[in-house]
Parts: structure tokens; sequence; C-alpha cells
């Protein structure tokens, strides 16, 4: 692989689909890490490029928030800015996490705001602010960023297209179960 590959989405938007997807096209991807590592904060940077030597792609928590120094330190990398409405990427936070506190969210949202349960404006502010942020990053170099609407349709051509793989014959993969078993729940209704 010539190039390291970003994947900036926020949690919760299609990085786990992303995820599957870039190992099916051969690439060694590493996902979160240092979620409850009370220092992570401190840590983060340090961690976080040791890793980019072991691997060619990177999705999940902290590498959105990363996305801005890993382009300094990586030049040449993908950056894939995954999509999702924030009503529906806050209704998933909550229902996955609710209460439950970490440091990693803590570090991203604020310290008063570690769980997502109660803190949804703060949650869906940061997380329509990283997108704004990132567009913004990017704005002069639209073949460095790919943004990625898995719900809209997105799939392996517009993906392919952007690495410069050629398009796998196969369906390309929906790894969230719950929204698998709701597509298998309304097909069984309409047979």
């Amino acid at each position: 692989m010539q190039h390291k590959v970003f994947c900036i989405g926020a949690h919760k938007t299609g990085t786990t689909s992303l995820e599957v997807a870039l190992k099916k096209l051969g690439y060694r991807v590493r996902g979160s890490f240092g979620t409850k590592d009370p220092d992570i904060a401190d840590k983060v940077h340090e961690m976080a490029y040791a890793m980019v030597e072991k691997y060619d792609a990177f999705e999940d928590n902290p590498w959105p928030v990363l996305y801005r120094e890993l382009d300094e330190r990586f030049p040449g990398s993908k950056f894939i800015l995954t999509r999702r409405p924030a009503e529906a990427w806050i209704r998933s936070m909550v229902k996955d996490f609710a209460t439950t506190e970490t440091p990693m969210r803590r570090w991203i949202y604020g310290e008063n705001a570690g769980c997502p349960e109660g803190n949804e404006d703060i949650y869906v502010e940061r997380f329509e602010r990283h997108y704004r942020e990132v567009l913004e990053h990017f704005k002069d170099r639209p073949d460095d960023l790919l943004i990625f609407d898995l719900p809209k349709g997105d799939g392996w051509e517009k993906l392919c297209t952007f690495l410069g793989h050629p398009v796998p014959d196969e369906p390309f993969p929906h790894a969230n179960k719950a929204s698998l078993s709701r597509k298998i729940k309304n097909w069984l209704k309409s047979g």
C-alpha cells in the first residue's frame, strides 16, 4: 500500500463496515484504542504515531480527532469522512453507550460529558463541528478526502475509485448488526 488511509468520521457512522471493506481490499486496519485510558489526552499522539508504522488503515476513535496532525505527519495519506444524519447518530450513541463514561469521550466531548445520555446537545454540536472542520481543512484538496455516506448508498465503486482499487464482485459489507437486523425484519415483512 503506497498511502495510509485514515477514516475520520465519528464512531457509529459506518466505520465498522468501512473497516471490513478495507480489510477485503488488503489493508491492515487498526481500530479504536485508549478508550478507557485515563491519560489518553496526554498519550494519544505518541500511541497513534507508533500504530501508524504497523498498519495501513485506521478507523474509530481517536483517529477522527487527530486528522490534522496525521495529515501533517503522514503526507500523501487518504482520508475518508463517513457521514450519518446527526439525529440517527445521537440515537445510536445513547442506545449503545447511555450513561457509560469513558476517558476517551471526556477528552472528545468535554470533561463533564463522558457519556452521551443527558449530553445529547453537546455531542451533536461536536459531531456537526467535526464535519465542518474537516471539510474546511480539505477544501482545496478533493483528491485527499472522500466523503462516504453509507446510509445513502455509497459503496465499493466510490471507495475503490478513491483508493485506486478494482471493485470487488460482492456486496459492500454492512457490519452494523442493529441495522442489518432491521433490514432483515423489513424484508421478511415485505415478502
